[in-house]
């Protein structure tokens, strides 16, 4: 590895709220708004892309559980932020806080749990299954 995977590792990435990413879209909801499922899919991306040029080749991270609560509605059109910060690593296993913010502040906060894993071989494993 040519750089230490540590705590404190920060995310960011930025979206715009487009038709695919609201709540009717995704079928979670009845109201235009910006979906919990495409919040969760930020906050995965954000935390995923914030390690993996820390990992070699040949290993990416998957997501294994998402704790996160969705307090404000974003409409279509505005932008979303999400932040996450790596906060523990044990072994292959990575947590992070991740939040997500509009332009009036958070809309929802949590926990990711990610693990590290060889690409090849975890998908070999599941031809065995």
């Amino acid at each position: 590895m040519e750089k230490s995977l540590i705590p404190g590792i920060e995310g960011r990435k930025e979206i715009v709220v487009t038709s695919d990413k609201l709540a009717t879209a995704f079928g979670s909801g009845t109201v235009e708004v910006f979906a919990t499922p495409a919040m969760i899919v930020l906050m995965e991306q954000t935390a995923m892309e914030s390690v993996s040029g820390f990992l070699p080749e040949e290993f990416v991270s998957v997501g294994t559980e998402v704790s996160v609560k969705h307090f404000k509605a974003t409409l279509l059109g505005k932008t979303v932020v999400c932040n996450s910060k790596l906060l523990t690593i044990d072994d292959k296993k990575l947590v992070f806080e991740v939040v997500a913010s509009d332009e009036k502040g958070i809309i929802g906060k949590g926990q990711h749990t990610r693990y590290i894993v060889d690409k090849q071989l975890f998908i070999n494993n599941l031809m065995d299954k």
